[in-house]
């Protein structure tokens, strides 16, 4: 769950982070890694303890999904910047 949070707060630097121009997308690739394996450690933690949170489980992985495409479009349009 830690892991989880800090990829929330790092979703979070990264929109700070892209208001400024981008001098290095290789850090906005590894936030998006990050979230990838957060997204990979919630389904793992769902499916092993056979219990979604309350619905809260299900949430936080479609808001990990979505920042993960976020940052994916982020990291491309970085790359087409520079």
């Amino acid at each position: 769950m830690k892991k989880i949070l800090l990829a929330a707060v790092a979703v979070f630097a990264v929109g700070f982070a892209l208001a400024e121009p981008v001098h290095d997308w290789h850090e906005i690739e590894a936030v998006h890694v990050h979230v990838q394996e957060a997204i990979h450690e919630i389904q793992d933690v769902r499916v092993k303890n056979h219990f979604d949170m309350a619905g809260h489980g299900a949430k936080a992985e479609d808001l990990l999904k979505q920042a993960e495409k976020e940052l994916a479009l982020a990291v491309e349009a970085a790359r087409r910047a520079k």
